[in-house]
């Protein structure tokens, strides 16, 4: 797997959907649940997507249950959560694991990629962001306390300087 574009990922409605639909748009994927101390960053990135999906972003959540069981709902629970609580209109994935043997291939990917702090590829947290290009290439990795505002010069920046080369 070369791009983002090789992958796909159950939404979270059920439906197998090729992550090649972003083609020539800015992509954060980010692994979210909606009992973490960090939750609250779903307004971020609602906010993120709004202000810049016309200049390309799309916003990925992934949901995943591997950190101290704070995504233990069902797919159909949070989607009404996201829905509810944070306005979520972004795209909205079926719950993966992003460590272990049985990680999303896309995460396996990313993490080879853009490994983390000192080299270490394993994800430490929900709301870890990975930045990927209009190219399907990943840019840049953010830790789960970065917030999701202090990343917009590089989303500008990355809707930007590729903007004419699709």
């Amino acid at each position: 797997m070369t791009s983002l574009y090789d992958f796909s990922a159950r939404d979270i409605d059920g439906v197998e959907r090729s992550l090649a639909d972003y083609a020539g748009r800015v992509v954060l994927v980010v692994n979210v649940a909606s009992r973490c101390g960090f939750t609250p960053q779903y307004a971020g990135l609602e906010a993120l997507y709004r202000s810049h999906r016309e200049a390309g972003l799309t916003v990925l959540g992934f949901p995943c249950d591997q950190f101290r069981h704070q995504e233990p709902g069902d797919e159909a629970e949070i989607k009404r959560f996201c829905a509810l609580h944070y306005d979520v209109t972004f795209p909205l994935y079926a719950k993966i694991d992003v460590n272990g043997a049985a990680a999303h291939p896309l995460y396996q990917w990313l993490k080879r990629e853009r490994p983390g702090v000192l080299g270490i590829p394993s994800i430490k947290w929900n709301f870890t962001k990975f930045l990927l290009g209009r190219d399907g290439q990943p840019i840049k990795r953010y830790g789960p306390a970065v917030k999701p505002d202090s990343i917009t010069p590089d989303i500008a920046a990355a809707c930007a300087a590729q903007r004419g080369q699709q």
